[in-house]
């Protein structure tokens, strides 16, 4: 797979990924799409991630944040309760932040490798 910066820039945004300009999303906190972009019409309702983005996430944060919490606690010795507190903010962080533009990156890896199926 080659590498597109511009896909990359437009999943970024959570913008269309045939016009790059109209919103993806209802609302700003919202991870609930558009039935249609409002700037060239695209119909998102045919579009399914499923639950891709979010398995991504738990594997890619499951697979930095194990290792920085095992190598937190080997440097410095804290609480287990301190643990949980820590490496709960950051996952939930991590994962509400990263969410929305995950979910728009494979939208529009979907629909640059198989635009035939949102017409």
């Amino acid at each position: 797979m080659d590498f597109d910066p511009a896909l990359l820039k437009t999943a970024w945004a959570c913008k269309c990924p045939k016009c790059r300009a109209g919103d993806l999303y209802r609302s700003s906190f919202s991870l609930e799409l558009n039935d249609a972009c409002p700037s060239c019409g695209l119909d998102l309702a045919k579009n399914d991630s499923a639950d891709g983005p979010a398995v991504f996430l738990i594997f890619i944060l499951g697979f930095l944040l194990v290792p920085l919490a095992l190598y937190l606690d080997a440097v410095i010795e804290i609480a287990l309760w301190a643990h949980a507190i820590i490496w709960s903010v950051v996952a939930l962080t991590l994962t509400l932040g990263s969410l929305r533009p995950l979910k728009a990156l494979i939208i529009a890896t979907q629909f640059k490798h198989r635009p035939s199926d949102w017409e």
